[in-house]
């Protein structure tokens, strides 16, 4: 059974290993890039359910390996924002 909120964008924060130069975000349909101190890069942004699977497709067909996707209740941080 699926629910209406299943499919209402929720934002999301996929970290991937590395850096990933700033070029590589616009293969990630506007989401925000930034990078951590731990060495990874983090994508963010408020997406549905059909779109999340999408990007994570894309992750896999990129080859990047995927560290963790989580569901987050805050707004996204760009780089160079303060935490």
């Amino acid at each position: 059974m699926h629910r209406s909120s299943d499919f209402a964008p929720t934002i999301y924060e996929i970290r991937l290993t590395g850096h990933l130069d700033a070029r590589w975000v616009a293969r990630f349909d506007g989401l925000a890039m930034r990078h951590e101190a731990d060495g990874t890069t983090v994508l963010s942004g408020a997406v549905d359910q059909g779109a999340l699977h999408g990007l994570l497709q894309r992750v896999g067909d990129l080859g990047l390996p995927l560290v963790s996707v989580t569901r987050t209740e805050h707004t996204p941080r760009h780089e160079g924002d303060q935490p």
